[in-house]
């Protein structure tokens, strides 16, 4: 994620300083990034304007306590309370919460953001600027943090299934799978733009397609005799009671 992100800021005028737990491995990433490593994560907060913190949440803790912040703080790690990290570093710093996406990696995220009591609207405004580079991004009230991660972090997955079981269907019927994989993808893109850039709901659009007593509708009323609206629903609540308990 963090790669995508310094991708996505190739284009803006920021210079960007990276440093990992391995310098050899950073220098390399550097280099291939074309942007500048430093030898020790210490000195890139000493010498920082803004950190962006690209650590797992599970090793976050750790990492934290080494270090001595006194800049405003980007953090992407998966289920941080803006709470909990001021405690790991200091509760009168600037703290910004973000949750990207894996589409990221063709700089189209789906990112919330959401901010402390120190972040002031420019600082705000510079936050959402790094994320608008790869993404769009979403004002989210921290406490639906994880509903929009089920929707967005979980939800392509989910997608992906919904993609795969159109491409299977088709090879049942005689297409062959890759054939078949390319239709569906262009099929869900189509859709998915249509639906972006038009005015109409899904509901709208599902009219539109259903013709009286066509072939749409009878898959429809399928779809539904067999549960996928309920099943997504249910997908969704679980995703987010698992996030609940991590």
């Amino acid at each position: 994620m963090a790669t995508a992100i310094i991708k996505g800021l190739e284009k803006t005028d920021f210079e960007i300083l990276v440093a990992g737990h391995d310098p050899e491995k950073t220098a390399r990433q550097a280099e291939n990034l074309s942007v500048r490593a430093l030898a020790k994560q210490s000195d890139l907060v000493a010498e920082a304007d803004l950190v962006v913190l690209g650590v797992k949440p599970q090793v976050l803790p750790a990492v934290l306590e080494q270090l001595d912040f006194h800049q405003p703080i980007i953090s992407m790690a998966a289920g941080v309370s803006l709470e909990r990290l001021a405690g790991m570093t200091n509760s009168s710093l600037p703290l910004i919460r973000i949750m990207p996406n894996i589409n990221a990696q063709i700089l189209q995220s789906t990112t919330a953001i959401c901010r402390n009591q120190h972040v002031d609207d420019q600082l705000l405004d510079l936050a959402k600027t790094i994320t608008d580079s790869f993404g769009s991004t979403f004002d989210i009230a921290e406490k639906d943090f994880d509903s929009f991660t089920a929707l967005t972090g979980s939800g392509p997955a989910y997608i992906y299934l919904f993609i795969e079981a159109l491409a299977l269907a088709g090879v049942k019927h005689g297409l062959p799978k890759s054939q078949a994989l390319d239709i569906v993808t262009q099929t869900v893109l189509a859709s998915a733009q249509n639906l972006s850039q038009g005015k109409d709901s899904p509901h709208d659009l599902i009219d539109k397609i259903s013709s009286p007593g066509g072939t749409t509708i009878a898959g429809l009323v399928d779809l539904e005799k067999t549960g996928l609206s309920a099943s997504v629903i249910s997908s969704i609540d679980t995703t987010i009671a698992r996030a609940k308990e991590l």
